[in-house]
């Protein structure tokens, strides 16, 4: 089933807040809460054409906020990135973060409300398991009776065992580049970005240190998985105790630093007890993509080396659209079991400097993502109001990136949330058009058979030598699903195109239909376009007019067979 993800940090999508002062606390710049998801929020989303929601940041991780007063370890400022910290560098596998909360000691509560409302809306809940790595100062305050923290049983004098939950340098203090104030760890950790020196600099995962599956790193990487090592039963526990609290799927974080093993035996054990709940997988290594999904039995990956690079390279023009024909077949046969998307909280916004300028340039792509293949996609919030990312919010400086370190608002998307009434009453005119756009492409996939469930076949071949058709920068495909057909034509030009399509003899052969049928060609993208009867045949093009950055996603009705 095809599926589309709203990714969100509720830190920032309920935050209305605009002081954004740099570098500023939790008092100054505001927070997002848990709550800030109320029902109308959680309807509007769904109403936009969300099936999931991906809450980011829900685990609790290091900050600089000082929660003392409520129990919570005080985690040191050196080791922690920003104020409010990155959610990546969990403290604490067993609670979520208190700045989501309203009132802290109720926070795992508000959480599983949340889960409640969300399910009530009609969504499924989507949450990180950041597997590789926790924070340096990993410390669990709400563990269950009986559980062993991480690392409570370790010998610190080997620097590997597959006893140990961490990997330690022995008889080395930790000492990264630049001034810990007094921050003491002896002996050092191995860091999460796999640097096993007491040594890291300020461009690596200094505040995190990476677990320890089974894997000598300094012999060879040499695998000891017999026995079963202990972080493997640690964290598959991990999972079941979230699968209890009703959540659908795991997003895991940088799923190929650990060990594909690992992945078969922890999805394995958690889909025995909850088989229908989701895992993807964060990877980036399309030769290991085989091996995540049959012997790591990940459903989904991230398609970001292959479509997304592709897409991002095509909408900046360094290279031709028909560049897109070479990334989904490479893939060759598992394309539908990658999580297409053009944003998310890792990549550079599509409006900001470094990337287009305007959020109005990724209409054609996103309609590529979204229906190419019968693949999900993921949309993050702000996207869908041209969200820029150009501001410096403090440790996160001007990067095209919405910082996930600090706390900050969001302008745009503040338009749409209007002080919790979530109806779009500030947005701009150009804001509006761009959330409609993606509100009917939302729509359109999930609902047309010929994209959700259907064969498609890619015309770029046949138009290579075809003048009125340029495969720099066109891209045309269709898709059929019995007797209804969709057309899709894409212009990543900066004028309007009008577009002589071929549709070879094979195509017809291929989708097992004859030549020459009539059919009723209506635009499900915009509903101002009359419709038209065409015949479909290989002797004549198949044409039509695309605006500027813009697509035609035409939907094809038979009508009647040839005389």
């Amino acid at each position: 089933m095809k599926f589309v993800i709203y990714q969100v940090l509720p830190r920032l999508f309920g935050n209305y807040v605009t002081a954004n002062k740099h570098n500023g606390s939790m008092e100054e710049n505001g927070c997002g809460k848990f709550n800030s998801f109320t029902d109308k929020a959680l309807r509007e989303i769904r109403d936009f054409g969300a099936t999931h929601i991906y809450f980011i940041g829900v685990l609790e991780h290091a900050t600089r906020t000082d929660y003392t007063r409520f129990g919570i370890k005080k985690d040191h400022d050196a080791l922690v990135k920003g104020n409010a910290g990155a959610p990546f560098a969990v403290k604490d596998y067993y609670d979520v973060d208190p700045d989501l909360a309203e009132s802290v000691p109720d926070r795992m509560a508000e959480f599983q409300a949340l889960v409640e409302r969300t399910h009530r809306a009609g969504l499924k809940v989507i949450i990180d398991f950041v597997p590789n790595h926790v924070a340096r100062e990993y410390f669990s305050d709400a563990k269950p009776a009986g559980v062993d923290d991480l690392g409570a049983k370790d010998n610190p004098a080997w620097f590997f065992s597959p006893l140990n939950n961490f990997y330690y340098v022995p008889n080395e203090a930790f000492q990264p580049d630049f001034d810990i104030d007094g921050y003491c760890e002896f002996p050092a950790k191995a860091t999460g970005n796999d640097r096993f020196t007491a040594h890291p600099t300020r461009n690596d995962w200094y505040e995190t240190v990476k677990l320890n599956y089974g894997v000598n790193y300094v012999e060879g990487c040499q695998e000891q998985f017999y026995p079963v090592p202990d972080t493997w039963f640690k964290m598959r526990d991990i999972l079941l105790f979230w699968a209890e609290k009703n959540v659908d799927g795991f997003r895991c974080d940088m799923a190929e630093m650990v060990p594909v093993a690992f992945w078969n035996f922890a999805i394995s054990s958690v889909k025995e007890r909850y088989p229908h709940i989701m895992f993807i997988a964060e990877a980036y290594n399309p030769a290991e993509y085989r091996n995540l999904i049959c012997n790591g039995k990940f459903d989904y990956l991230y398609d970001k080396v292959g479509l997304y690079d592709t897409l991002r390279n095509v909408m900046s023009r360094s290279h031709p659209a028909r560049n897109i024909t070479q990334a989904w077949q490479a893939l060759d046969g598992i394309e539908d079991n990658m999580l297409n998307f053009l944003e998310n909280h890792d990549e550079q916004r599509i409006g900001s400097g470094f990337f287009c300028g305007s959020g109005i340039y990724a209409q054609p792509a996103m309609i590529v993502a979204a229906t190419l293949t019968r693949a999900p996609f993921m949309l993050y919030f702000g996207q869908e109001t041209g969200e820029l990312g150009m501001n410096s919010e403090g440790f996160s400086g001007v990067d095209g990136r919405t910082s996930i370190f600090d706390y900050c608002s969001i302008s745009s998307f503040q338009n749409w949330t209007n002080n919790g009434k979530f109806d779009g009453a500030k947005m701009t005119d150009e804001q509006r058009d761009l959330r409609n756009f993606y509100k009917k492409l939302n729509k359109i996939a999930l609902e047309e058979k010929a994209i959700a469930e259907g064969q498609m076949y890619d015309l770029e071949y046949a138009n290579f030598d075809n003048p009125k058709f340029n495969t720099h920068g066109q891209f045309a495909y269709m898709r059929k699903f019995k007797d209804e057909i969709i057309f899709v034509a894409l212009n990543f030009h900066d004028t309007a195109l009008q577009t002589e399509v071929r549709i070879p003899h094979e195509a017809f052969m291929y989708f097992g239909m004859p030549e020459g049928d009539r059919y009723i060609c209506r635009d499900l993208l915009d509903d101002n376009v009359q419709d038209t009867e065409i015949t479909l045949t290989s002797e004549r093009p198949f044409c039509t007019t695309t605006g500027a950055w813009q697509g035609k996603i035409l939907k094809l009705e038979k009508t009647g067979a040839s005389g």
